[in-house]
């Protein structure tokens, strides 16, 4: 990440003025006419409670906006591929939304460190740690990368899991989705061991299944 990126990336808040006043407008309708349904809206933090880390399976390349739309407290910010930056306008839209970016050809350490610095100061973060769009696979069949609770633990937040259900886990534009909210999970909660090897695989995993989980036997 460029010295001139990281400088506008510290422009980011917690909920951009843009972002509130379109999602005012917009979050309604899209939830109604691209068929989304909300379950354990309880479970969202309120705004001052802190940051939180939300993860969630990932379908299609609408899931940010499904969880913009789905979310009423927080602005979920997301990482995206750095070429996306510099098309003209949606580069400008992007970052409004409080996108920021990241190198997606290598292990970006810059965009990962100031994922944890936002999540310090108090600003939501969404990450889906499959790290790919799986639409029509059973997420269970995916394997999570470890990044989602690497970051949670440096940054000392709460994970907040979500889950897309949609019928036979294929997404399409106007077919019901079931979004579900799982209650935050607590670094305490994730028992994290620093003497032990792979303890962020191990516990991604045990995170990812309850993201899946959020989804099983619902209606």
């Amino acid at each position: 990440m460029s010295d001139k990126t990281q400088k506008e990336t510290k422009k980011i808040r917690p909920k951009g003025r843009l972002y509130t006043v379109l999602h005012a407008i917009l979050a309604a309708p899209l939830r109604f006419f691209t068929g989304i349904h909300v379950h354990g809206r309880e479970n969202e933090p309120a705004p001052d409670q802190g940051a939180c880390l939300v993860i969630c399976n990932h379908l299609v390349w609408r899931d940010p906006i499904t969880l913009c739309a789905v979310l009423k407290h927080r602005q979920p910010h997301f990482m995206a591929k750095k070429e996306l930056f510099k098309i003209p306008f949606l580069g400008w839209l992007i970052r409004a939304f409080g996108a920021y970016p990241v190198n997606r050809g290598g292990a970006d350490v810059s965009a990962i460190r100031y994922t944890i610095d936002m999540l310090k100061k108090g600003v939501t973060v969404g990450m889906f740690p499959q790290g790919h769009r799986y639409n029509g696979t059973d997420p269970r069949t995916t394997k999570p990368k470890m990044g989602a609770a690497m970051i949670a633990l440096k940054a000392d937040v709460p994970i907040l899991p979500m889950f897309i259900k949609v019928k036979n886990n294929k997404a399409k534009l106007f077919c019901r989705k079931d979004v579900y909210i799982g209650k935050p999970i607590t670094p305490a909660e994730m028992n994290y061991n620093p003497e032990a090897p792979g303890e962020f695989d191990r516990i991604m995993g045990e995170l990812f299944e309850k993201v899946c989980a959020l989804g099983d036997d619902q209606t």
